[in-house]
């Protein structure tokens, strides 16, 4: 069946990383040249099952979303939108919690990891995928691109749309396709046994944002290997720096330096800075179009954005309200 409608959201945590860039990012702009239509929301809600930071939040959803435009997020071909800034979410949410099992919700293993790491464990925490699968159904979506780590997610939303399905006697809910997305893991840059990621500290991360010499100081100081030994299998350290040096296009210095490097031949220091290069190379035209945009531009872009997503959720609303018997249009 041909994909329709695809949907994806991303958390304001902040300024991008390359992880994010790499994993989702990219993709998401390679998805726009599709025949399908493309929503991309900023995930505000979710955000808030942490740390609420009311002072926060609002700069850091406006920063994500002038960076996702930077990176190539085209309002033109795109819908580009904040989840708080239509309202049907969260309305929809609030059914799915009747149509989602509580057997299901507590196998969800991100809920069990991000729980063990936290003192005060949110509602909100458990109920994650059910808004998650609100995000996606509002929008009649065929398909979602996500990574592994989000696959269970997904199977959930699937079984949330069966069950509605199955309730109201009609094939309301499409049966969600997920799009694997084939984007690079990219890990820590001080520690490559774990998923580059904000929460570890500066150093473990590159922000798409961020100076060259704080690039290239971040990524001359990965954690590599002793060397100086032949190897068929590299440490996860150098496998990293190379993945990131073929991200950015040049497949041809990461073979060689593959190369050299199982040979035993390899200086990390020339590998560093060919990878420093490179992604600050990469890294220009991004943040030449991200100084170019200014906040208003953001404002409004995100604003009309809301307005299209609203044309679509507003009927998929009323429809789900009318199916399930509330609302102010029902008769006794």
């Amino acid at each position: 069946m041909a994909i329709k409608r695809i949907f994806s959201g991303i958390q304001p945590t902040g300024d991008l990383h390359l992880g994010n860039y790499f994993g989702a990012v990219r993709n998401w702009v390679e998805l726009q040249a599709g025949d399908a239509e493309t929503l991309y929301c900023v995930v505000d809600y979710h955000a808030i099952t942490g740390t609420i930071e009311p002072e926060e939040l609002p700069r850091r959803t406006l920063q994500l979303a002038g960076d996702l435009i930077a990176c190539g997020i085209d309002p033109q071909r795109s819908i580009l939108f904040a989840q708080s800034h239509v309202p049907q979410h969260t309305e929809l949410a609030w059914v799915f919690n009747a149509f989602a099992a509580y057997g299901d919700l507590t196998r969800m293993t991100q809920f069990k990891d991000k729980s063990g790491r936290t003192k005060h464990v949110s509602a909100g925490l458990f109920t994650y995928p059910v808004l998650q699968a609100a995000d996606i159904l509002l929008y009649q979506a065929d398909a979602v691109p996500v990574g592994e780590d989000q696959a269970q997610h997904l199977e959930l939303t699937r079984g949330i749309a069966r069950r509605f399905n199955q309730v109201v006697g009609q094939d309301y809910f499409p049966d969600v396709q997920i799009l694997l997305t084939e984007g690079k893991r990219i890990m820590s840059l001080a520690d490559p046994d774990k998923k580059m990621s904000k929460s570890q500290g500066e150093k473990h991360y590159v922000g798409l944002m961020e100076s060259p010499k704080r690039i290239a100081k971040k990524i001359k100081s990965a954690v590599t290997d002793v060397g100086g030994e032949a190897r068929d299998e590299l440490s996860p350290g150098v496998e990293n720096l190379l993945g990131l040096l073929r991200l950015t296009g040049d497949t041809a210095q990461a073979d060689e330096f593959r190369d050299v490097a199982q040979a035993g031949g390899l200086l990390y220091g020339h590998l560093k800075v060919a990878v420093a290069d490179a992604v600050v190379a990469m890294l220009e035209p991004i943040q030449q179009r991200r100084a170019e945009l200014s906040d208003d531009d953001v404002r409004e872009i995100l604003a009309d954005g809301a307005r299209r997503a609203t044309d679509i959720a507003a009927p998929v609303m009323d429809q789900v309200r009318s199916l399930i018997g509330v609302g102010p249009g029902q008769r006794v």
